[in-house]
């Protein structure tokens, strides 16, 4: 069955933070391209964090890590933070064995693209009541720290041109990771050595660095665990954090492949496939 980018439409002036989140919950599973936001714009992060609430309850996965993503300096002063973040699900994270290639489902005519990361994995449980960490408080969980790449996407084929209250909405724009090997005595390690390249297509598409995260990997994660416990979702044990685009954000629809080198860290190889529709009792990115 083919779907038209169309027959999930919104409702004008839609205000209605649950109906926009079942809309865009529904397009993820129906792997379903929207041709405009299903409602009302939302117009802080708190009302994109509103959406992304409703939505969450709607997905109905575990939630097993948390993407971070930083604004513009433009979107920063408009909206009074510096990052978002967007839930990662049970059933979206990879971890494929040397020499093997990930799969990116993508939905046909949405957004989708490619990051490159360094993830940390928490060690603890963070305490539900504090909302405000240093870098050496946040340090003081982590357990290790990984490559990977952010699978980013969307329905919305312009979500990111419509600003971060709307990635927000749409769980941060994320659809999954794929995790590498870790990062061996990631402390002592000069940011600016740990350097990365994305290929799409056998084409450096940008290289960067973990110095390119600005406020360091630490901030990124201090951010997290403030943001996310002051919404009521602590972060646990086990849990991994991206800390931002690496090398940027760079687009990928179906069909391409993606090779992101680490150097000597290692490199992750992924193929971008058509999503295909599923169930709510399916797992939605299989």
């Amino acid at each position: 069955m083919t779907h038209g980018m169309n027959e999930i439409a919104p409702e004008a002036g839609s205000h209605d933070s649950a109906a926009i989140a079942r809309r865009l919950v529904a397009a993820r599973r129906q792997a379903q391209a929207l041709a405009e936001y299903p409602g009302a714009l939302p117009r802080t992060l708190d009302e994109g964090y509103a959406c992304q609430d409703a939505a969450i309850a709607l997905w109905g996965r575990p939630i097993v890590g948390w993407k971070v993503g930083r604004l513009s300096a433009e979107w920063e002063a408009k909206l009074g933070e510096e990052r978002l973040v967007g839930p990662v699900f049970a059933g979206a994270v990879q971890a494929p064995r040397s020499g093997e290639t990930a799969r990116f489902p993508v939905i046909p005519g949405g957004f989708a693209a490619v990051e490159a990361e360094f993830v940390f994995r928490m060690a603890a449980d963070a305490p539900a009541d504090k909302t405000d960490y240093s870098h050496e408080e946040a340090a003081a969980l982590v357990d290790a720290l990984l490559v990977g790449v952010e699978l980013a996407g969307s329905p919305l084929p312009l979500i990111n041109v419509l600003g971060p209250a709307i990635v927000v909405s749409d769980f941060g724009n994320n659809a999954g990771l794929i995790l590498g090997p870790e990062v061996a005595n990631w402390r002592s390690r000069d940011e600016a050595a740990m350097r990365c390249e994305t290929f799409i297509e056998g084409t450096s598409v940008g290289q960067g660095s973990a110095a390119s995260i600005s406020g360091g990997l630490l901030g990124a994660l201090a951010f997290a665990l403030s943001r996310c416990a002051g919404r009521g979702y602590p972060l646990k044990a086990g849990m991994l954090v991206t800390t931002g685009a690496a090398t940027g954000i760079h687009d990928i629809v179906a069909g391409q492949s993606s090779r992101i080198s680490f150097g000597e860290l290692g490199e992750l190889h992924c193929d971008a496939v058509p999503a295909v529709p599923s169930s709510a009792s399916e797992d939605p990115h299989a």
